[in-house]
């Protein structure tokens, strides 16, 4: 689909009783035009005539951050202070964008729910994104700015540090969701990273407990872990790394007992499923049937860990949603992972559904 395609099945999301007049002049097109643009959905099985009735899909619907990655490749190990010679890449990003393409690339359905600047940096992440998602459901404001994300990385890929413009973010709003309420409600899986406002993850986990649609909540980094409610009741999954639950907790986690304890902790707070990931000490997850530890898959070259954590979500709720059991839906999480860190590209590009399923195999 084209722009102006796409903007045309958003305005229909919002009010599918509007006339051609009325959308033609939100868009700044004439009526005319507009009519073959539609002509052109219902050719194409956009829309099903009139009130322009969107067919069911079933999607899944990720909500949150959209960016444009910028990662500096250092030569040498890093010297604060000074000028270091790098290497720079560019490629798209966000945590709910990544795990729309990891999910796109394993065969469903996937929306992506984000707000972006009209400039060229959407436009790119538009063009890349879109053969494993559909971007409808993405607003551009004129006066804001793409969200970015600048990482600097070691010589071994372990990131240096990191740099984060995520203001366009706060239009992610209750209000900004609440017209699409009735797809929200019928949607396969919600997954909602922390970029949103605190008041946004909140009327998901509300929407999610009434509709009983699963929701996976995936915090961003430490200091946004304040814009994740108190009560976790509505949350399905519940993914973060060991300093994250560390700063959630108020607690230190040293070893596995902390480690476990603290997964017991957010599963006593509401969570129905909780993963507390350790980098290579593996991951502790635990339901109401108790808290497992896994290990870690051997990684030979890490080439870049931007983007490993989105490909652990992507796989796991992939596995749930296939309706393999909690253990294999780990399992599968950490594989890909693991291969994604032996990747340059913040989604491997040949992921499949078979493939992640051959790795496994091979792997056991």
């Amino acid at each position: 689909m084209n722009r102006n395609e796409q903007k045309i099945l958003a305005l229909i999301e919002r009010d599918p009783y509007l006339s051609q007049q009325e959308m033609a002049d939100a868009l700044g097109l004439s009526r005319p035009s507009l009519a073959n643009l539609i002509s052109g959905l219902i050719k194409q099985g956009k829309i099903l005539g009139r009130a322009y009735v969107l067919p069911e899909e079933n999607a899944i619907l990720c909500i949150g951050g959209a960016n444009i990655d910028r990662k500096f490749h250092l030569k040498a190990a890093s010297v604060h202070g000074t000028s270091n010679p790098a290497t720079v890449t560019k490629s798209v990003g966000g945590v709910a964008r990544n795990i729309a393409e990891n999910l796109g690339r394993l065969g469903h359905t996937v929306q992506l729910v984000s707000v972006a600047g009209d400039d060229p940096e959407w436009r790119y992440i538009e063009e890349v994104s879109s053969p494993y998602m559909d971007t409808a459901m993405t607003k551009t404001f004129a006066k804001s700015v793409t969200g970015s994300y600048t990482a600097v990385l070691e010589p071994d890929g372990e990131m240096a540090f990191a740099l984060a413009d995520m203001d366009v973010y706060t239009a992610l709003t209750p209000e900004y969701l609440e017209p699409h309420r009735s797809k929200l409600m019928r949607a396969k899986l919600l997954a909602v990273d922390l970029n949103c406002p605190k008041e946004t993850v909140q009327y998901l986990q509300n929407l999610a407990s009434s509709s009983q649609v699963p929701l996976a909540v995936i915090p961003v980094s430490a200091p946004k872990m304040e814009r994740l409610s108190e009560d976790l009741n509505g949350i399905t999954f519940l993914i973060l790394n060991r300093d994250e639950a560390a700063l959630r907790l108020g607690i230190s986690i040293h070893n596995q007992a902390d480690w476990r304890r603290a997964v017991e902790l957010l599963l006593a707070q509401g969570a129905k499923t909780v993963v507390v990931t350790g980098g290579k000490a593996g991951a502790m997850a635990g339901d109401r049937d108790g808290v497992v530890h896994f290990p870690s898959i051997e990684t030979k070259h890490v080439e870049d860990v931007t983007g490993a954590g989105d490909a652990f979500t992507g796989g796991l709720l992939h596995a749930h949603l296939a309706g393999h059991d909690f253990r294999k839906a780990v399992q599968l999480g950490m594989l890909n992972a693991a291969k994604t860190l032996a990747s340059s590209e913040t989604v491997r590009p040949e992921l499949t559904e078979s493939l992640l399923i051959n790795e496994l195999e091979e792997l056991q």
